[in-house]
């Protein structure tokens, strides 16, 4: 990937930035639309609301402080919960979930939480990322193959095996997996041509549903944006709408301020203020909600070809959503070319990107304690939903962090066999503690003992009382304690 640097921190004038502007814009527009259709059908929902969310996300978080090089719309990463929320909720209480989830987001982001997302676990994160893609990448094997995906994890799980018997008898299945390969293939084999300039991901849309105009296949249907805008209904609320808010909150502000670091590395503009561009992606959710459309992230796919676009200024992501309303204004029947195959090859892509299998290997090469926190969460989001595999994950982080830091050496040293000196070193936590009292209780009953605990950073109550109770209950036992700052 190419990385546009800024000539410096300043911003550029107008009359400099304003052309690398638009032709970024036009860049970042032609990846934008068919992710906004194709995130749309895989949630489960009609077409146009995704691409309404690309154009909240263009004209109203694009005009928002916050971050000048991020592109905001509707995330991969986020199907699973909108399809869940759907399935449990009806599409009549996305609005008013995503409505909710966009007010909490304000909330965190004028209360200063934003720079704390910045402190969860990278484990979690690429867990939850991970979990996510797997979803993802299954469920979309069915449009990939021709077929209508499975509601339930479970059931596309089991339709797995009559899903490639399926794709390699059926003139559907052998349509779509044709149309897919080639849209993947084309999509790969395009960074490689002096075109490269031209976003990839739209020659292999344009040439595969070309190829595809003859083969008996199911395709995008988008009509009006107003036929599908519905404002939103507070009547639905309820215990379970309330926890979607929440987790739709969480979720999409971590993909968001995640994404934001990631961005702001590779430019030398002005850096993202946390708080301010959870604020923006607040007021966009918001408005979203109103309209009971798709919620957004900031999104790293769109984000990252701004940049190598040549992008100078938040201009580019603002004209980006004009065009996706101009194009669905003017052209809505391009669109009804395109075969679900073809958009379920783009999310499986996209999928696998979210898993990122090397990123996986590194992490157990070099840390397999953080490898396995990312493999519980990964796991459990697959086995539960997103909400249950994210808490499990960040439970499991917490641990382990604990474990980390109460690290504790007990070295016996015998002088004669009358004397033992202990060296205690580190943190002497509760969860060292059976340890350190198996040592103490191990040591002859009739000899002398010293206990150094000069050397342990911290001493918790649940060690400092039970060294206590063993020191009287055995005479010749010498303490050092610790320096008095460092108990606790």
């Amino acid at each position: 990937m190419s990385t546009y640097i800024a000539p410096s921190s300043a911003p550029p004038g107008r009359a400099a930035s304003f052309w690398p502007d638009v032709g970024a814009s036009l860049v970042v527009f032609l990846v934008a639309l068919p992710l906004c259709v194709g995130i749309a059908v895989a949630s489960g929902v009609p077409a146009e609301l995704g691409i309404i969310t690309g154009v909240v996300g263009g004209l109203v978080v694009g005009l928002l402080p916050g971050s000048t090089m991020q592109v905001s719309g509707p995330a991969a990463g986020l199907t699973v919960l909108v399809a869940d929320a759907v399935a449990d909720h009806g599409l009549g209480a996305l609005g008013l979930i995503v409505l909710g989830a966009g007010l909490l987001q304000v909330a965190m982001g004028l209360l200063r939480l934003g720079r704390w997302f910045r402190a969860i676990s990278p484990a979690v994160v690429q867990g939850m990322l991970a979990g996510i893609g797997l979803v993802l990448v299954l469920g979309q094997l069915y449009p990939f193959a021709g077929q209508a995906q499975p509601a339930t994890t479970d059931e596309k799980f089991a339709g797995l095996a009559g899903l490639a018997a399926s794709a390699s008898t059926t003139a559907a299945g052998l349509s779509g997996v044709a149309v897919g390969v080639l849209t993947l293939t084309v999509a790969a084999l395009w960074k490689r041509t002096p075109l490269r300039a031209v976003p990839g991901m739209l020659v292999a849309v344009v040439v595969a549903s070309a190829v595809a105009l003859l083969l008996p296949l199911p395709r995008i249907s988008v009509g009006p944006l107003t036929e599908v805008v519905a404002l939103v209904d507070l009547g639905l609320f309820d215990v379970g709408v309330l926890g979607a808010m929440l987790t739709f909150a969480l979720v999409a502000s971590a993909e968001s301020l995640f994404s934001a670091a990631a961005v702001d590395r590779m430019h030398s503009g002005p850096r993202t203020r946390y708080d301010t561009e959870l604020v923006a992606q607040g007021v966009g959710n918001t408005v979203c909600g109103v309209l009971g459309a798709l919620p957004m992230t900031a999104v790293i796919v769109r984000s990252a070809t701004n940049v190598d676009a040549g992008a100078r200024t938040r201009l580019s992501r603002v004209l980006h959503g004009a065009w996706l309303l101009l194009f669905v204004v003017l052209l809505p029947g391009v669109l009804s070319y395109v075969p679900l195959a073809v958009l379920a090859a783009l999310l499986v892509q996209a999928g696998w990107k979210l898993l990122d299998p090397g990123g996986v290997r590194s992490l157990f090469r070099t840390d397999r304690a953080e490898a396995a926190v990312l493999v519980l969460t990964a796991g459990t989001i697959v086995l539960t939903d997103l909400l249950t595999g994210t808490v499990v994950g960040l439970l499991a982080a917490v641990v382990k962090t604990a474990w980390d830091v109460s690290r504790l050496t007990v070295a016996v040293t015998a002088h004669g066999e009358d004397h033992h000196h202990v060296a205690v070193r580190g943190n002497a936590t509760f969860l060292r503690l059976p340890r350190l009292l198996e040592t103490l209780e191990a040591l002859p009953h009739d000899s002398r003992v010293r206990v150094d605990l000069s050397r342990v950073r911290h001493l918790d109550q649940a060690c400092g009382q039970a060294i206590e109770q063993w020191a009287e209950q055995r005479e010749g036992v010498e303490l050092i304690h610790p320096a008095a700052d460092r108990v606790n």
